[in-house]
C-alpha cells in the first residue's frame, strides 16, 4: 500500500517521526485488525462469549473492557446477534475516547460529531439507561445511520439532533456533565483502513477542517458545565489538527485545562513541541499537552487516533438526578445475570411503581380535559368525530372515550398489552405527529433544533389503534413483553424472520404472560434477545420486521 500514498503526506510524516518513519511506514503493508464492541445495554462479554461461536477466537482489546479483536475473514454482521444489537463492529482505536470520557451512569452526555453512531452506543452503555444523552450530526444522511445504530442497540434515554454545534448550544448552556467531540477531521490516520480516505484526504485541506475543529470546540466549551470532562479526538496525524488545536482552545478558554492521559498500552505522549508557535501559552498550559496522547498504528493493533481531555474549571452548582457517587441510586433499569438468564431489574420499589401507575389512571380519568392539550402538543388537528370499539389485547381498537384518542392517550391504553409494567418506565412521553416517544424527564424543551429522533421511538397511532416500533422491541428485553418466542441463533426459524418471511408455529412455542391471550403482538427473540415483532394468530406469526431492517 505504501506506493499508494500522497507524497506530500510521506514527507510529512518522515519529517515528524524521524527515526520511527520506517517502522511507521511498514505498518501499511501488515494486516490490519478487526474489532467489535459488546453492548452492556444487553450482556457483558463473558454472556456473549458464552453463547457465540465467536466466544474462543476473540482477543480482548486492552484499552476498552468491553472490545474484542477477531479474525480476518470473520463475518459478525452477517450473524443473528449482530441484528439483536449484542454488539457493534468498531475499529479497536475508535474505543480508546469514550474510554478516557470516564462516563457514569445518570450524567448528561454529549455526543457532537457521532455519525454513525458507535461510540454514542458506548456511551449509552456506560449509562446504564439512565442519564441523558444527546447524540448529534450535522449531516443529514449520516444521522439517519445514526439513529438506526442507536436504535440497534436498544439505547432508551437518547435523543437524536441534526444540527450545528451553535444551535444546540443556545439550548444547552452548560448543561452537560460529559461532551465527546470525535472531530471531523483530514482522516490520515484511517488510511490503512480504507484506502479511499487517501482521495478524501487530497480533496479535503487540513485548513480548512481545522478551522472547522476550532468552531466545533468553541461551541462545546459554552455547553460543558463547570467541572465537567470533555474529550477531544482526531483520527489523523495532523498537528495543526491535534496538538494545536489544543493549544489555541487553551489560549482562548482560561477555565479549561487539560486532564493528563498516561500513555499506557503503547500510546505516546502529545508533543507539546509542535504547539510552540500556534498560542501564546505559558509554559506550565504549554507543557500540559504531552498530557494529551497519539494512538500510532506502528505501535498498537489499531488505526491512527489522537486524543485529548479537558476539564473545566468549577463546579456544578446542582447535580443531575443525584448521581455524583451514587450510581446505585439512580432510577434506572440495569441489566444483570440471574441464574444463566438475563433480565432487568428495576430499582424503583413496588410502592413507587404502583404510585406511578396511580397516577397513568388519574391522568386517563381526566381524558377529555387532557384529549385537548395532547393533541395540541403534538401539533395535530383534534378529530371531531366520535367512535366506538372493542376491547381485546391483540393491538385492536379500544373504546377510550366517545372521541377520538391522541397519540399519547392510545399509549397509555396499549403500553401494558405490548409490554410489563410500561407506565412505570422512567421519561416523559411526547408525541410529534402521530408518532409517541419517550424522553429523558429532565431534557429541556428541543424548539428550534432539528430532531431526528425525540427519544426513545415506541410507535405510532395510527387509524385509532396503536402500533408498536421496531425501536420498542430492540429496547425490551425478553421478559418485560406480555407475548414473547424464542429460536436458537441457528435456528432456521430465527434466519426466515430476519429475512421478512410468516412464520408458522404451535402456539406451545408461545411465552404468554399472565393469562393473556395468545393473540396479538409478540416479540421474537433469538438467544433470549428480541429481533423485532410479530403478530400471532391462529398458528401463524406475521412478520412485523421493517423492509429497512431485514437481512439483505
Amino acid at each position: 500500500m505504501n506506493g499508494n500514498l500522497p507524497r506530500n503526506f510521506t514527507e510529512k510524516m518522515e519529517k515528524l517521526l524521524g527515526d520511527e518513519y520506517d517502522k511507521f511506514m511498514s505498518s501499511y503493508d501488515a494486516p490490519r485488525v478487526y474489532g467489535l464492541r459488546i453492548n452492556r445495554l444487553k450482556l457483558n462479554v463473558e454472556q456473549w462469549k458464552k453463547l457465540s461461536a465467536l466466544g474462543e477466537e476473540v482477543r480482548e482489546v486492552p484499552w476498552a473492557p468491553d472490545g474484542l479483536y477477531y479474525k480476518e475473514g470473520e463475518r459478525p454482521g452477517k450473524h443473528p446477534h449482530y441484528h439483536a444489537g449484542l454488539y457493534y463492529i468498531q475499529e479497536p482505536s475508535a474505543m480508546a475516547p469514550v474510554e478516557l470520557l470516564d462516563v457514569l451512569p445518570g450524567q448528561r452526555v454529549l455526543d457532537l460529531c457521532a455519525a454513525p453512531g458507535g461510540k454514542s452506543t458506548q456511551i449509552a452503555g456506560k449509562l446504564q439507561g439512565s442519564g441523558v444523552l444527546v447524540t448529534n450530526d450535522n449531516a443529514r444522511e449520516r444521522t439517519k445511520a445514526l439513529a438506526k445504530n442507536i436504535e440497534l442497540a436498544g439505547v432508551r434515554n437518547a435523543v437524536v439532533l441534526n444540527d450545528e454545534p451553535a444551535a444546540i448550544a443556545s439550548v444547552f448552556p452548560e448543561w452537560f456533565d460529559r461532551i465527546l467531540i470525535d472531530a471531523p477531521c483530514s482522516g490520515e490516520g484511517m488510511f490503512r483502513k480504507d484506502d479511499s480516505m487517501i482521495a478524501e484526504w487530497e480533496k479535503h485541506s487540513i485548513e480548512r477542517c481545522s478551522l472547522m475543529q476550532r468552531d466545533i470546540l468553541h461551541h462545546a466549551a459554552a455547553m460543558l458545565a463547570p467541572g465537567g470532562r470533555m474529550v477531544y479526538s482526531t483520527c489523523t496525524f495532523s498537528p495543526e489538527e491535534n496538538e494545536q488545536q489544543i493549544a489555541r482552545f487553551l489560549a482562548e478558554h482560561d477555565d479549561f485545562f487539560i486532564e493528563a492521559i498516561s500513555p499506557r498500552y503503547g500510546w505516546t505522549a502529545g508533543r507539546a513541541d509542535l504547539a510552540e508557535e500556534t498560542a501564546k501559552l505559558d509554559a506550565e498550559r504549554l507543557q500540559s499537552i504531552q498530557g494529551t496522547i497519539r494512538l500510532w498504528p506502528h505501535l498498537i493493533e489499531g488505526e491512527g487516533h489522537y486524543a485529548a481531555v479537558l476539564r473545566r474549571s468549577g463546579e456544578r452548582v446542582s447535580s443531575p438526578a443525584e448521581w455524583i457517587g451514587a450510581a446505585a441510586s439512580v432510577e434506572r433499569q440495569r441489566v444483570q445475570s440471574t441464574g444463566g438468564s438475563l433480565k432487568r431489574e428495576s430499582t424503583l420499589s413496588s410502592a413507587k411503581r404502583q404510585e406511578k401507575k396511580q397516577d397513568h389512571r388519574d391522568e386517563r380519568r381526566a381524558g377529555k380535559r387532557q384529549t385537548r392539550n395532547d393533541w395540541a402538543n403534538a401539533g395535530l388537528e383534534r378529530p371531531a368525530n366520535k367512535r366506538s370499539a372493542g376491547s381485546n389485547r391483540d393491538g385492536a381498537a379500544l373504546n377510550i372515550t366517545e372521541e377520538a384518542a391522541s397519540p399519547i392517550e392510545l399509549w397509555h391504553q396499549y403500553a401494558e398489552q405490548f409490554a410489563i409494567n410500561a407506565l412505570s418506565w422512567q421519561g416523559r412521553v411526547v408525541a410529534y405527529g402521530s408518532r409517541v416517544y419517550i424522553q429523558p424527564a429532565e431534557l429541556p424543551p428541543l424548539d428550534g433544533l432539528r430532531v431526528a429522533r425525540a427519544g426513545w421511538y415506541v410507535g405510532e397511532a395510527v387509524r385509532g389503534r396503536f402500533e408498536p416500533s421496531h425501536p420498542l422491541a430492540l429496547g425490551l428485553m425478553r421478559d418485560e413483553a406480555v407475548r414473547s418466542i424464542n429460536w436458537s441463533s441457528s435456528d432456521e426459524q430465527t434466519i426466515r424472520y430476519l429475512k421478512g418471511e410468516t412464520l408458522f408455529v404451535n402456539e406451545s412455542e408461545l411465552t404468554v404472560h399472565d393469562g393473556a391471550p395468545s393473540k396479538g403482538y409478540i416479540l421474537v427473540c433469538t438467544d433470549g434477545f428480541p429481533i423485532g415483532w410479530g403478530k400471532y394468530a391462529a398458528g401463524m406469526i406475521k412478520n412485523e420486521l421493517p423492509a429497512g431492517w431485514r437481512w439483505m
